[in-house]
């Protein structure tokens, strides 16, 4: 049902809103560690017209072609934080499953002393996959396919949301200095998440649900990628998280890299 169909969507830039998970000392600390300060921005805009989601394409066409939005919205091109700048052509909202509401998710990374009782990530032999060093059995989780522990999540609970944000804290930059406790990874994911979507109590049960809609938002010139980045890699990355309620859609988005920029 994408197409000409419904009325166009318009976007305002929210500037000035802040966001906890980005901006406490304590977090901005771990991003430096994990080599993503200065790489990592969440931004905000409002839009006009009642949302449906079955209309994710034709708002994410209409979202990288507003004015308001190509000359805010952030991105890393070559050695600086630049703006869009100009109308997407080619532009793909895949649906990310956002269901999880507590971070009960990850308590089976004890199961299987990938993280010990007492809260350490289990090391194991050197190896690398791809850009990435693997040193303990969290990361090997995460990246190996057909190693021991990666059944512990099936590939449809990878899709999930939260564990996508926990994924892409873990492997952090090109200079990560790795956590030995899983404890400042779940707490970051925690406060990104809550950041990012809407909850509301449903009337008749009573229970929270999430009402915010996640797209993994990437968009061509012709048939060359240019965002997020000209290049794919796995810890490069633009979520859009639209709440139909309050007509919000912010953007959380990285660039994998080395150097930080402000």
């Amino acid at each position: 049902m994408s197409g000409e169909v419904g009325p166009k969507f318009t976007f305002q830039y929210l500037d000035g809103r802040k966001f906890p998970s980005l901006e406490s000392k304590e977090n901005k600390e771990l991003f430096m560690k994990w080599s993503m300060k200065g790489r990592l921005c969440i931004q905000m805009f409002s839009f006009d017209q009642q949302f449906q989601s079955y209309q994710k394409d034709d708002f994410a066409k209409d979202f990288l072609k507003d004015p308001s939005v190509i000359s805010n919205l952030r991105m890393i091109t070559g050695d600086k934080w630049t703006v869009v700048g100009h109308p997407a052509t080619n532009v793909t909202a895949e649906v990310v499953p956002c269901s999880v509401l507590s971070m009960t998710y990850f308590d089976r990374l004890a199961e299987k002393n990938v993280v010990r009782e007492s809260g350490h990530i289990s090391k194991c032999f050197d190896e690398f996959c791809g850009e990435f060093q693997i040193s303990d059995e969290l990361r090997k989780m995460l990246l190996i396919d057909d190693s021991d522990n990666y059944c512990l999540y099936s590939d449809s609970e990878r899709d999930e949301f939260l564990f996508r944000i926990f994924f892409h804290v873990c492997l952090g930059g090109r200079f990560n200095q790795y956590e030995d406790q899983l404890q400042p990874y779940l707490d970051v994911t925690k406060q990104i998440y809550k950041d990012l979507i809407s909850v509301q109590k449903n009337p008749d049960t009573k229970e929270l649900g999430i009402i915010s809609c996640v797209y993994k938002l990437t968009a061509k010139d012709g048939d060359d990628l240019y965002y997020p980045a000209r290049t794919e890699h796995e810890n490069t990355f633009s979520y859009l998280v639209v709440d139909p309620m309050k007509r919000t859609a912010i953007v959380f988005y990285h660039n994998f890299g080395a150097s930080e920029f402000e």
